[in-house]
């Protein structure tokens, strides 16, 4: 098979970083995709289609937004590293719809991309809080395609009960269904990394839960703070007392013996509808 000559290899992002006289930085977590079927992969699971408008956070080099480009979108590129700029507009040069814009993912605003969907290679130092600030700031992602560090992964698709289950997990399941969709080598990267990547998608729910958001957080946080404590005793700074935490959490079936990580969404979901509905003093 032929690789598609936009895409980046090895030996071609090391021609770019050395005549630009960069060198990959940790503190930035750069690790730059440097092998063309990882890109193929990320892209057969964010399904980008032409006419799409992608962000991309995080664009690097370049390597992943050659490929968004080739399937017809358009793409806003997001790049904190000013000397990456360079080696980005180099890349992109005349080969579609790119706007590149030079910002920290977490203060730019996402919303106003007005992006579908976001695809990206993400920083693992960063990845979790740019997911769910994607997830509670911009409404019009419909679907968010990411490659992070595979402990980071796991944690956004965990499910209850499980090891990495916890409140990243669950926030990201309020807005969304998520799943790791593919693996991926260190060896995809250069800098090689001393950790494994997954893929993971996320689809934003075409129905939100009918709690406050913000509320939401606040429950789910508290419920976190101290993974050993019974959820009941988590709760009493938002019920008031042990006892009425442990009456709320039986109204809406939920062990009074429950720890925060073993509740599912719905169970969570109907935990805060329960303390909204409370009268307030």
């Amino acid at each position: 098979m032929t690789e598609s000559p936009q895409l980046l290899g090895a030996a071609r992002l090391r021609e770019l970083l050395n005549r630009h006289g960069i060198r990959p930085t940790k503190m930035l977590g750069q690790n730059f995709v440097i092998d063309p079927n990882t890109i193929r992969k990320v892209l057969a699971v964010a399904q980008v289609r032409p006419g799409d408008r992608v962000l991309e956070v995080g664009a690097g080099a370049g390597s992943l937004t050659l490929g968004l480009v080739d399937t017809g979108a358009t793409v806003v590129a997001v790049e904190v590293d000013r000397r990456l700029v360079g080696v980005l507009e180099e890349v992109v040069a005349g080969v579609g719809e790119v706007e590149i814009v030079t910002a920290d993912a977490l203060e730019y605003d996402l919303a106003g991309s007005r992006a579908t969907k976001l695809v990206a290679n993400l920083p693992y130092n960063v990845a979790a809080t740019v997911v769910l600030r994607a997830l509670e700031e911009a409404a019009s992602l419909r679907s968010l395609t990411v490659m992070t560090q595979r402990e980071v992964g796991e944690r956004l698709a965990a499910a209850p009960g499980s090891k990495t289950y916890g409140a990243t997990s669950v926030m990201t399941a309020f807005y969304g269904r998520a799943g790791v969709a593919a693996p991926v080598s260190r060896n995809a990267f250069y800098p090689v990394p001393k950790v494994d990547s997954v893929i993971v998608r996320i689809d934003r729910h075409l129905k939100m839960p009918a709690v406050d958001a913000t509320l939401f957080r606040q429950v789910v946080r508290a419920a976190f703070s101290q993974r050993r404590k019974m959820l009941r005793r988590s709760l009493v700074k938002t019920t008031g007392s042990l006892e009425a935490a442990t009456e709320m959490l039986r109204h809406v079936g939920i062990s009074a013996e429950a720890r925060a990580e073993d509740v599912a969404i719905d169970e969570f979901v109907a935990l805060v509808s329960a303390i909204q509905e409370q009268p307030r003093g």
